[in-house]
């Protein structure tokens, strides 16, 4: 995994003086890059962020980039440090809690359907999820830290499809929380292999209307016993610690 920043200018005005409108550009680019870079692991949670040093990588002033490093802080990204900013990690505590959020937020989508028979699953955005992953079925991608945003675009979609986009909105906003711990438990095939399968499943129960089914095999894939998720977690803790 790539643990640096990535180099080069941000496109800026091709000609002309620069305008109100040009700076406020600028300033949206380089925030827009950087929280792509943080939530995509591009960046190790050890690295240095300071104004100098990434007005020198994106090829700007210091002023888009402390607005845009303010920004982060809050979002909740990054946190102040001694030597400038760094991308936030969560403490083992604040990881149980959040998985214990997204679980809760996981199954809702499921059971609101089981409860109420008028709130249909989009089969047809489903069906659409179901053909991607059955072609990273036939042909499964190398084991990689981000497959995460794979994983985390399924239950994005599964959650959309069940109608209510509040509860999908606070799902992806805890996922990008966690997302820096999570992405290096996909560091083995079998652990790519097995999530493929059982998403697979997952959808062709609720395209199937199995519902209750379906909340069963998706409890169990998000993490039935919390403490096999928290012991996943840490060993993936441990991992960035080495890597850092």
């Amino acid at each position: 995994m790539s643990t640096g920043l990535t180099t080069g200018p941000i496109p800026g005005p091709t000609e002309g003086p620069t305008t109100s409108s040009d700076a406020l550009s600028l300033r949206e680019m380089v925030y827009h890059r950087l929280r792509d870079e943080i939530l995509n692991g591009r960046i190790s949670p050890r690295e240095r962020l300071t104004e100098p040093k990434l007005g020198k990588t994106y090829d700007v002033s210091r002023t888009p980039v402390r607005e845009a490093l303010s920004r982060l802080l809050s979002d909740g990204l990054v946190e102040r440090t001694d030597f400038g900013y760094a991308v936030v990690v969560p403490s083992l505590e604040d990881l149980r809690n959040l998985y214990e959020l997204r679980i809760t937020l996981e199954l809702r989508g499921i059971a609101r359907a089981i409860e109420n028979p008028e709130v249909r699953h989009d089969v047809a955005l489903l069906g659409t999820e179901l053909e991607r992953w059955q072609e990273m079925r036939d042909t499964p991608p190398e084991p990689d830290p981000s497959f995460v945003v794979k994983d985390e675009g399924f239950h994005q979609v599964l959650s959309r499809s069940s109608g209510n986009t509040q509860l999908t909105d606070a799902l992806v906003t805890v996922n990008q929380k966690i997302r820096a711990v999570r992405m290096h438990d996909f560091v083995e095939t079998g652990r790519i292999t097995a999530t493929i399968d059982e998403h697979i499943e997952i959808l062709e129960l609720v395209i199937a209307r199995r519902l209750p089914e379906s909340l069963t095999a998706l409890h169990k894939h998000v993490g039935e016993s919390l403490e096999v998720v928290m012991e996943r977690a840490t060993h993936a803790m441990t991992r960035m610690a080495l890597a850092g």
